[in-house]
């Protein structure tokens, strides 16, 4: 009859531990077909080095660099360390814990007659205890733990990527600046024999004190945007610093930025994003990680049951200990079911629901962003493309246009107005034409970081 009860009884206390399951979220995240932009002999696949697409040494070294001192990284390889230990530890609960105890005691009490009596013990003893995982919260518990790790990896990578795309964005900006100042230089230098010439007419006779102010006045201007652009420059190095994990000071460069390759990497389909780019994998181990803690928090709903054993000796001294020790022994076993707990436990398996959720929105942010920057970095590169064609053209007809206004002032066939409007007109038309370079090259490094800059997962 008792046993009859017991059969009874079991499903019972589990369908009343029991919860209903808590469905995830429909998914909303829709795979465009192909990229609304296109690019023209993109055919090349994303290395994983793929910075070294741009033909510089320097670049390689510095992103080499950032990749083993960067200080964000440093902290993203101990983090993982830490998750990696948390698979051991959830693992442990697998095996049987043994625990060694030995517990001496003397004590002095009254006797029966009032006389006082000491006494000494000494009791030691292995124990033994394991859980039965009937329920498989202890498997989900290292299945959370593996996600968490897998997770915490592909976070990772996927900071890798970022130094290492702001390692190359930062050089790449910091090649334009050397262009621009070298550009302002050299337009200084043109400013000064202008304004030497002006002056020099000035004083002969053959022009007036307005062309000199003028030529004098567009020489300060010019000089100005040298030291301005020396400034950027430290600024920019120092950003590098920073990334590479190194003290302030001055960064080695290799090929100027004219003499850049320009890379063509393949965007491929939409589709091929979603297992190329780390964070992406991050955001999808988090939700498998989610849905085991949830598992977890419904078995904490459900009865667990130990069995504990324990072997060890007794006796009142050292010398009885070794000699004739009184052996002592307990074998047993707990079952462990909640009745009540005024709903913490169920509070806390929907908590777990939540956060199953709310990784499930996360991750279709990611994707969403994902395809975004991706289509972002490919109409970058065609307009800037497009752009710098245009810009190339003005550029020249800026240049000729200044040769042919110099040549007509030089010889007294225009006044010095003309020659300095042309002036300007080229210099805006080369330090536009640098600028556009500059952003070209760090489109194809957004482009880079957006496809995931060559990441594949782990098998």
């Amino acid at each position: 009859m008792k046993r009859r009860l017991v059969v009874l009884a079991a499903p019972l206390l589990l369908a009343a531990c029991a919860m209903a399951p808590q469905p995830a979220p429909p998914s909303s995240v829709t795979v465009p077909v192909a990229w609304r932009t296109t690019l023209p002999g993109a055919n090349a696949s994303v290395e994983r080095d793929w910075w070294r697409a741009f033909g510089d040494p320097a670049l390689d070294a510095l992103v080499q660099q950032a990749q083993a001192n960067n200080g964000d990284l440093k902290i993203a390889r101990a983090r993982l360390q830490e998750y990696q230990a948390r698979i051991r530890v959830a693992d442990s609960a697998r095996l049987p814990a043994l625990n060694l105890s030995l517990a001496p005691t003397r004590a002095r009490a009254i006797g029966p007659q009032g006389t006082p009596i000491e006494s000494t013990s000494l009791v030691g003893a292995v124990q033994a205890s394991y859980e039965l995982d009937l329920f498989g919260r202890v498997a989900n518990t290292v299945e959370a733990a593996r996600f968490e790790a897998l997770s915490q990896e592909a976070a990772l990578e996927a900071a890798a990527l970022a130094v290492a795309a702001n390692t190359a964005s930062g050089y790449l900006n910091l090649l334009g600046l050397d262009a621009q100042l070298a550009l302002a230089k050299a337009t200084l230098a043109s400013r000064e024999r202008s304004y030497n010439l002006a002056r020099h007419q000035f004083e002969v006779g053959y022009s007036s004190r307005l062309e000199m102010s003028q030529a004098e006045a567009e020489l300060h201007a010019t000089a100005g945007t040298v030291p301005q652009l020396e400034r950027q420059v430290a600024q920019q190095e120092q950003a590098l610093n920073l990334l590479l994990g190194a003290s302030p000071g001055a960064i080695a460069r290799g090929t100027d930025l004219l003499s850049l390759r320009e890379p063509t990497p393949g965007a491929g389909l939409p589709s091929e994003l979603l297992r190329r780019r780390p964070d992406i994998a991050q955001a999808e181990q988090a939700i498998a990680a989610a849905d085991a803690s949830l598992a977890v928090a419904r078995d904490a709903l459900l009865p667990s049951i130990r069995l504990t054993a324990s072997l060890g000796a007794g006796a009142g001294g050292i010398s009885q200990l070794l000699r004739s020790p009184t052996e002592l022994w307990s074998i047993g076993g707990s079952v462990l079911a909640p009745l009540f707990d005024a709903g913490r436990l169920r509070a806390q398996a929907e908590i777990a629901g939540t956060v199953r959720d709310r990784a499930i929105y996360g991750y279709e942010t990611v994707v969403r962003t994902a395809f975004a920057e991706t289509e972002n970095a490919l109409a970058s590169i065609d307009g800037l493309q497009r752009q710098l064609v245009e810009a190339e053209a003005r550029r020249a007809a800026a240049g000729e246009v200044l040769r042919v206004a110099h040549n007509r002032y030089t010889n007294g066939y225009a006044s010095y107005l003309e020659e300095l409007d042309a002036q300007r007109t080229a210099f805006s038309a080369d330090l536009a034409a640098l600028q556009l370079r500059t952003s070209l090259l760090a489109a194809h490094v957004d482009l880079y970081r957006a496809l995931g800059g060559g990441w594949t997962p782990a098998p």
